[in-house]
């Protein structure tokens, strides 16, 4: 079983025999939460691709103390997957980071499509964003990943159509797409990049089709079924790293 994992930014200077402080709330909840005791052995992780495992030798309120056995540098997985997310509506926002998160997914952008219930807006878009935020590290750490996911600011859609223009293999979901995403040639390089625009639960507007469109991107169809807003980049992505050496 792989040993749990904790959030620790400060591993540049981590090496075999030095001692690493953990504080405040990681510390806290491995040590209240998690019930981590003295002895046991630990993952510690930056979210950068540095990860420093070791044996705990001391715990207080909102301190924990590993020694560290071993470092290991990760390089960064790729191809790179990129997931617009549009703003869904309720709880479901946090559920779809959640599962792109744990498959692999490196960047999440966060989506005002014309036809998104959910608003952010002033204070609410500050919060929102943090609990995105949050719920992207919390998944990061429960998939045992060392590189964490990066949740961008609110995007409009013009902003999408640029970063679309950025990547090498952009798809767009669409129930009514003629093309479909297993018919495509997936870029497998490591410095390839691919990304995932998923629509809101109204559906993606005719001009936000037609400006990733022109920016290069392939509007395709999952399948017969149509999948919720929430699940539905969680299908695509799983379907493109499939054909790639990530999952190979």
């Amino acid at each position: 079983m792989s040993l749990p994992v904790q959030l620790c930014p400060a591993l540049a200077d981590a090496r075999p025999g030095v001692v690493v402080r953990l504080e405040g709330d990681e510390a806290h909840h491995a040590v209240a939460v998690r019930r981590t005791v003295v002895g046991e052995e630990l993952r510690l992780v930056d979210g950068r691709g540095r990860s420093a495992t070791g044996v705990v030798v001391a715990t207080g309120k909102r301190v924990l103390d590993v020694e560290v056995r071993d470092v290991v540098d990760e390089p960064r997985p790729g191809p790179a997957i990129t997931v617009v997310q549009a703003l869904p509506k309720g709880d479901r926002g946090e559920l779809a980071v959640e599962v792109l998160t744990e498959v692999g997914v490196e960047r999440i952008v966060p989506w005002a499509a014309s036809r998104s219930v959910a608003v952010w807006r002033g204070e609410r878009a500050v919060k929102s964003h943090a609990k995105w935020a949050a719920t992207a590290r919390e998944a990061a750490k429960q998939a045992r990943r060392a590189w964490f996911p990066e949740v961008t600011p609110l995007a409009s859609t013009a902003a999408v159509a640029e970063l679309v223009a950025a990547l090498d293999l952009v798809v767009v979901l669409h129930e009514e797409a003629r093309a479909a995403l297993g018919g495509l040639v997936v870029p497998d390089a490591p410095g390839a990049s691919i990304g995932v625009v998923v629509g809101p639960e109204g559906g993606l507007a005719p001009e936000e089709v037609a400006a990733f469109e022109a920016a290069g991107a392939t509007t395709v169809r999952l399948g017969a079924e149509v999948l919720r807003t929430s699940t539905a980049g969680l299908a695509a992505v799983a379907a493109l790293l499939a054909r790639t050496s990530r999952w190979g």
